[in-house]
Formats: C-alpha cells, structure tokens, sequence
C-alpha cells in the first residue's frame, strides 16, 4: 500500500491529509491560509506536509492543489486570484524543504481527478468532465485515463466559456461568461433581483434578509427554495439552464462517459440538479438520440483537494 500526502490550498485555509491507494484517508490537519504573505502560504503548506510526513514516515511524495494558474511544467503559480502568489516557484520549493516529490496542480483539476478515480466517475476508464459550481465556477478535464492540462497547462477553465453574446461583464475581461450565468455569484444576483421584482413571491427570502434584498445570501437562497419560496427556486433554475446548456456543449466536444457537477452549490441538491439535467436533455436535441455522457453530482465532497492531489502524486 502506498501512502502519499495531499494539501488543499484555499484562501482560507491548508488543508492536508494522508491517503492510501484506495482513497482512505489515515491522518489529516489544516492551518489558516496566510493569504496575503506569499512566503507565508509556502511556508504553511511545508508546515503542514511535515507533520504529516512525520505521522506517516512511508508517505512517498507529495500532491499540492491550489486555487491558481499553473504553469505547462506543474512547478510555478503563476497567477492566484485569492493569494498573494505571483510566479512562485512552489513545487521545488516545497519538495526541498520535505524532502520528497512534489506535484503542483490547480485545484479544480484536482478535485476532477478525485471524483474519476474515487467519486462520482470513478467507474469511467476513459473520460469525464467536471464544472465546479461555488463562488465561481472552474472545471477539469481527463481524457484517455489521465488529467488533460493542455498546452500551457492552464486548461479546463470552464467558467470562462462565452454563454451569452454582450453578456454580463466578468472579471476576466470578457463578457458573457458561465460564470457570470451559473455561479454562486449568479444564484445571488438573480435572486436579489426577482426580490426586488417580485417581493410577495420573494417573502420566505425576504424574511431571511431582514427584508433587504442586498443581504440576501447563497446560504439564505437554498433555504428559501427548499421552503417553496418561488423567486428562490427560480434562481437555481436559472444557474441550472445555464449549466445544462454548458453541459451539452461540453457533451458535444468531448463526447466524455461522465460529465459531472461539483462544488459547493450542489448542496442545494435537485433544486440545482434538476433543472440541470433537464436543460441538457433538451440542448441535446438530435444528439440526445445517440450514447452521451450522463450527468452526476459530486461525491467527494470537501476530500476532494486532499484525495486528488495525493492520488496525482502517487503518479510521479
């Protein structure tokens, strides 16, 4: 049985853990993410590879995910929206102050290869394509049983494929976005909007908001829409058209075994899956009559950086 580390960075926290080859996680820990000390994260991630390499001498290398742009070589950040990083040399770093292998990947393309190896797609040999849903959305890529990174090694940004022509402006410059469609952050802007449209329809929501639509959160959303709260419900059918509709496309380009939907989002369960598989069949049109990919949550939930890096690092 081979141990191998796994440390999800986020902007919050490093999280770390001990896996073995069946995904089973033996030991784990986190920190808070100094995000705003370059030095200081690195340092947090050495921190917390060590104590687990010291629980579990056998670890034979270690998996890093981070919420990033990787470059093609997986050993500099070289953009992190979240963090202080800009072109850190993190790989190297981190496996000369360990003392064992290091991969570097980023963190949606890590939670993908959890759910193909250990999740939702585990049982796909071949292909599958993953869209997480949260504040923003990211995805990643495995074509012929391995992790597809692309030339420049920042493939499988998912959110930033075009939806809407003119569409609503997204923070990577362009217009139109998924991610401006189908995010956590679009949840919430549609539904403060149908509160301010609809109040009467909106009163569940309203109430949770203190009856001011700009406090109106993701969290408050889900609530409402599980209570019936009409303008809460269309919210998640909104990010799930936008999702189908990207699903299919992403059916029609890949033609992968599973496309599969993750993130945090997804807690809110058939209120967004529903009108997701839904919007999928009906974008399918002529190509739905043939074999395509059938569309599954997440299963691995908040392991999944942890799971996914160490499995990747157990390929070195």
């Amino acid at each position: 049985m081979t141990l191998t580390i796994g440390v999800d960075v986020g902007g919050t926290k490093v999280a770390g853990g001990v896996v073995d080859d069946t995904g089973a996680v033996l030991a784990q820990t986190r920190r808070d993410t100094p995000a705003d000390d370059p030095a200081g994260t690195r340092d947090t991630i050495v921190a917390v590879a060590a104590e687990l390499a010291a629980l579990h001498p056998g670890a034979k290398a270690v998996g890093i995910g981070a919420a990033a742009w990787i470059d093609a070589a997986g050993s500099t950040v070289l953009f992190a929206p979240n963090l202080a990083w800009r072109d850190e040399p993190v790989r190297d770093y981190v496996a000369k102050a360990v003392g064992l292998p290091t991969v570097l990947e980023n963190d949606a393309n890590v939670a993908a290869w959890a759910e193909f190896r250990f999740g939702a797609a585990r049982q796909a040999d071949d292909s599958m394509v993953m869209i997480t849903v949260g504040t923003g959305i990211g995805g990643g890529i495995v074509l012929n049983g391995a992790l597809w990174r692309g030339a420049n090694g920042i493939a499988g940004e998912l959110g930033h494929i075009q939806s809407v022509n003119g569409g609503h402006p997204c923070g990577c410059g362009r217009l139109g976005c998924l991610e401006q469609y189908a995010s956590g952050n679009a949840l919430v802007r549609f539904a403060r909007a149908g509160a301010r449209q609809e109040p009467d329809r909106a009163a569940h929501l309203l109430g949770l908001a203190g009856g001011d639509p700009v406090e109106i959160t993701g969290r408050m959303i889900t609530e409402a829409a599980q209570a019936g709260d009409g303008v809460a419900r269309d919210a998640f059918a909104q990010i799930g058209y936008w999702l189908g509709v990207a699903m299919a496309d992403l059916a029609q380009a890949f033609d992968p075994q599973v496309l599969v939907v993750g993130g945090g989002v997804i807690d809110a369960g058939d209120l967004l899956m529903g009108p997701t598989e839904r919007t999928y069949r009906d974008q399918l049109a002529q190509r739905g009559r043939f074999p395509v990919a059938e569309i599954r949550a997440a299963e691995t939930g908040n392991t999944a950086g942890v799971l996914g890096a160490a499995d990747l690092a157990r390929r070195i």
